[in-house]
C-alpha cells in the first residue's frame, strides 16, 4: 500500500513537467505554421510582381524581408523540432527517474525489520509497473505529434468555421431560366460606416447592353457584384424577371451567368480543363467551338499539346491577350444568358486588345450584357451608358445622344484619349 502511494505521487509530478512541454510545443508549431504562410504569401507576391520590384528598384527591400521571414521561419522550426525532440526524451527520462525512485524506495521496505513489503511482491510491482511503462511513454510521443497537428489543424479550421454572410433562404427558389431584364430599384451600398451606391435605378433588358462608365471607386464593380450576389444590397432590391435575387438560390443564379474580369484568373493546368472549368464530363468538340468564338482556336493549336498544353501557375506561358482570349473562352462554354464584363480589356495593349475586343463582340452577340469599362471601344455600341460619379448616375443614353448633348460630361471624357481610347 505504501508503495502504491508512493507511486501515485510521483507520477502525477512528472506528468506535471510532461504536460509543460508538449503544452510548449503547440504555441512553437502555431508559429510555425503561421511563418510558413507569411513566407509563401510573400513568395507568391514577389512571382507575381517580378515586374514592379525591378522596375522601383525594390529588389533589396523584397530580399531583406524574405531573408527577415526566412529567419524566423528558420528559428521557430529548429525550437518546434527541439521541444518535439524533448518529449519523448522528457518521457523517457522521467521513466527512470520514476523507475529508480519506486526501487530505492520499494527496496527501503523490503530491507527494513519491520518487513513492510514482501520480496516478492516488489518484484511483481516492478514487473506490472514496467508493462505500464512503456504505454504511457507512447501516449507522450503521441500527444507531442497530436500538439503539432492541432496547430496546423487550427488554422484551417479557422477558415472553415469562418460564417457565410449570405445565404440562401429557406424558401429560395431555382432560378431556371432568364426571360425578361435585370432591374435595379433604389439600390444603395455601404461598406461599414462608408457610402459606395446611392439610390441607383435602371433596367437591363433581355438581348441589351447596358455600360458603366466613371472613375475609379465610384461603385461601378460593386453594381455587377449585386446581380450575382457577392454583396447584398443595403437598402432597395435587384430583381430578375420581377423576382428578388435574394429569393433565388445562389448557385441557381450564378449558373445563368459568365464574367470577364481585368483580373485573369487561370490555374496551374490544362488549356481544356480551364475552360471547361467546374465541367469534368464537358467534350473536346464543345470546348473547340468556344474556343473558336473567343478567336483562342489557332494559337491554342500552335502551343505544344494543344488543348491539352499546360499553362503553368495562372497562366504564366500565355501572353496576356491569350489569358484573356482564354477566359473569354471559358464564359462562352458555360453559354451564359446574363454576362459580366469588367474592364475585361484595360490591361491589353492596343494589338491584344482588338482580337480580344472581337472576341468579346462575339460573346455579347445575342446576350443580356453589363459592361464596365473605360475605352470607347467597348462602350460606344451599348444600347444605354449610364455615366457614374459618386456613387450616383449622373447621366444617360446611348454613345450619339450623349455626345449630342450640350455639356455632357460624357462628351467630354469621350475627347479625352488617355481615359477612352
Amino acid at each position: 500500500a505504501k508503495l502504491m502511494l508512493f507511486t501515485l505521487i510521483i507520477i502525477p509530478i512528472s506528468a506535471v513537467g510532461i504536460a509543460a512541454v508538449t503544452k510548449r510545443l503547440k504555441k512553437e508549431a502555431q508559429d510555425v505554421q503561421s511563418s510558413m504562410g507569411r513566407m509563401l504569401t510573400l513568395m507568391d507576391e514577389t512571382l507575381m510582381g517580378m515586374r514592379i520590384i525591378r522596375s522601383f528598384n525594390a529588389t533589396p527591400f523584397i530580399l531583406k524581408r524574405f531573408s527577415q521571414e526566412n529567419d524566423f521561419y528558420r528559428r521557430a522550426s529548429l525550437e518546434g523540432f527541439k521541444r518535439r525532440e524533448l518529449a519523448p526524451a522528457f518521457s523517457e527520462a522521467s521513466g527512470v527517474f520514476i523507475v529508480s525512485c519506486i526501487l530505492v524506495y520499494g527496496g527501503s521496505l523490503v530491507l527494513n525489520r519491520e518487513g513492510d513489503l514482501q520480496a516478492s511482491s516488489f518484484i511483481a510491482f516492478i514487473a506490472i509497473f514496467s508493462q505500464v511503462i512503456r504505454p504511457a511513454k507512447a501516449i507522450v510521443t503521441a500527444l507531442a505529434n497530436i500538439q503539432q497537428g492541432r496547430a496546423a489543424g487550427e488554422r484551417i479550421l479557422e477558415l472553415l468555421d469562418k460564417p457565410v454572410d449570405i445565404l440562401d433562404k429557406p424558401d429560395a427558389i431555382a432560378m431556371k431560366t432568364f426571360s425578361r431584364d435585370i432591374v435595379f430599384e433604389n439600390i444603395s451600398f455601404q461598406y461599414g460606416d462608408k457610402p459606395v451606391l446611392q439610390n441607383i435605378n435602371f433596367r437591363v433588358a433581355k438581348g441589351k447592353k447596358v455600360a458603366l462608365v466613371g472613375p475609379s471607386g465610384v461603385g461601378k464593380s460593386t453594381i455587377a457584384d449585386l446581380i450575382p450576389r457577392f454583396y447584398e444590397a443595403t437598402s432597395g432590391s435587384v430583381k430578375i424577371d420581377g423576382i428578388d435575387v435574394r429569393d433565388y438560390k445562389m448557385e441557381s443564379l450564378r449558373e445563368q451567368m459568365s464574367f470577364v474580369t481585368q483580373e485573369i484568373i487561370l490555374f496551374n493546368d490544362t488549356i481544356f480543363n480551364n475552360i471547361a472549368l467546374g465541367k469534368p464530363d464537358a467534350s473536346l468538340e464543345d470546348v473547340i467551338e468556344a474556343a473558336k468564338v473567343a478567336n483562342a482556336h489557332a494559337f491554342i493549336m500552335d502551343t505544344e499539346d494543344g488543348y491539352h498544353t499546360t499553362i503553368g501557375d495562372r497562366g504564366v506561358r500565355l501572353s496576356g491577350g491569350q489569358r484573356q482570349r482564354l477566359s473569354i473562352a471559358r464564359a462562352v462554354f458555360k453559354k451564359p444568358s446574363i454576362l459580366i464584363l469588367d474592364e475585361a480589356t484595360s490591361a491589353l495593349d492596343v494589338e491584344s486588345e482588338k482580337s480580344v475586343q472581337e472576341a468579346l463582340n462575339n460573346l455579347m452577340e445575342g446576350r443580356t450584357t453589363l459592361v464596365i469599362a473605360h475605352r470607347l471601344s467597348t462602350i460606344k455600341e451599348a444600347d444605354e451608358i449610364l455615366i457614374m460619379e459618386g456613387g450616383r448616375i449622373i447621366e444617360r443614353g446611348n454613345h450619339i445622344d450623349l455626345l449630342n448633348t450640350k455639356g455632357s460630361i460624357y462628351k467630354r471624357l469621350n475627347s479625352m484619349h488617355d481615359v477612352l481610347h
